[in-house]
C-alpha cells in the first residue's frame, strides 16, 4: 500500500530537529532508521501529519569513550555498532545481541537508538540495555536530561521520551575485570523477533559468582530483570548445578503474552531454559 500524505522535514542538527518536531503539528513521527515506522505507514496503521527524518544529523552518530562509559549515538546504525572496536572490547554483549537483529539490510538502515525508543518487548536491545545498566540522554526544549534504564521503558511501545524530545545518546558503563556476557535468543526462523531471549552479564571471583545481571526479552510489556535469579546467584559457587537451580526462578513475576508464536506458559519455560544457558555461558561453565 501507499502511505497517506505527510509533510517531511530533514534537519541537519539536533536544534533543527527539535524545532521541526515543535512545528510539525499534532501528529509528528521521528524517522530514525525507519525499519518499524515505514512498514506501519505503508499499511496505514500510522498516518502522521509530519515525518522528521534524522538521517542527516551527524552529531547523533558514532561511538566514543567518555570516562568509564561507552557512549553510542542514537543514530548509529546496527552495522556500525557491530564494527566498532570499543563496543567489542568493553560491552561485547551489545554486539552479540545486535548481530541477531533481523538481517543485513535491516542492520544497515536500522539504528541503535531507534530500536530502543521503539521499545518493542520482543526487540533484542532493551533487555541488553537493562542488563548493562545503561543510561539514556534525552534532549528537549527544557534542555538535556539523563534517564536510568530502570525508568526508561514505561509500557508497551512507550518510553520516557516525551513529546517534543529526542533520544540523543546511550551511555553504557564499561564492564572490566572478570565479567562474562552472553545473549541467548529463541525464535522459530532466522532473522525473526525473539519469542524469548535472555541477556546475561556475570562477574566471577574466586570460583564464585560475585554478581549477575539478567535481562529478559518478551516476558512482559517491557524488558525485565530476573531479580530472583540474580539474588540466588549472588555468592553462589560457579557450577552448572547452582546456575540450573537459580534459573528455575527466571519466570517468577513475569507476565508474558500468548500469541500465534507461543503461549504464556511456553514462554515461561523458555525463560528458564535460556537463562540457564545464558548464565552458564557468561560464567564460562
Amino acid at each position: 500500500m501507499i502511505p497517506a500524505s505527510f509533510a517531511y522535514a530533514r534537519p541537519t542538527t539536533v536544534d533543527e530537529a527539535l524545532q521541526a518536531i515543535a512545528d510539525g503539528g499534532e501528529d509528528v513521527k521521528v524517522l530514525a532508521g525507519g525499519q518499524s515506522l515505514i512498514p506501519v505507514m505503508r499499511l496505514r496503521l500510522a498516518a502522521p501529519e509530519t515525518v522528521v527524518d534524522l538521517g542527516r544529523v551527524a552529531e547523533l552518530r558514532g561511538v566514543r569513550e567518555e570516562d568509564d562509559a561507552v557512549v553510542i549515538g542514537a543514530m548509529t546504525t546496527h552495522s556500525d555498532v557491530l564494527a566498532d572496536p570499543l563496543i567489542r572490547q568493553h560491552v561485547p554483549l551489545v554486539a552479540e545481541a545486535t548481530a541477531t537483529v533481523a538481517d543485513r539490510q535491516v542492520r544497515h538502515r536500522g539504528t541503535f537508538g531507534g530500536a530502543l525508543v521503539h521499545a518493542d518487548p520482543a526487540g533484542d536491545l532493551p533487555a541488553v540495555a537493562l542488563a548493562l545498566n545503561a543510561e539514556f540522554v534525552i534532549v528537549g526544549s527544557a534542555g538535556r536530561r539523563t534517564v536510568p534504564v530502570r525508568d526508561f521503558f514505561v509500557d508497551y511501545l512507550t518510553t520516557a521520551v516525551e513529546e517534543g524530545e529526542l533520544l540523543v545518546e546511550v551511555r553504557i558503563p564499561k564492564l572490566t575485570g572478570q565479567w562474562g556476557m552472553h545473549y541467548e535468543k529463541f525464535n522459530r526462523v532466522a532473522q525473526a523477533w525473539s519469542i524469548v531471549a535472555v541477556a546475561a552479564a556475570v562477574r566471577r571471583e574466586d570460583g564464585r559468582i560475585a554478581e549477575a545481571r539478567i535481562g529478559l526479552t518478551n516476558m512482559g510489556p517491557v524488558p525485565l530483570r530476573a531479580r530472583q535469579v540474580e539474588q540466588a546467584l549472588a555468592g553462589a559457587e560457579a557450577t552448572v548445578e547452582a546456575v540450573a537451580a537459580a534459573a528455575e526462578h527466571a519466570a517468577d513475576g513475569t507476565e508474558p503474552s500468548s500469541d500465534l508464536n507461543a503461549q504464556a506458559d511456553y514462554r515461561q519455560h523458555l525463560a528458564t531454559v535460556l537463562t540457564r544457558r545464558a548464565v552458564s555461558t557468561a560464567a564460562g561453565l
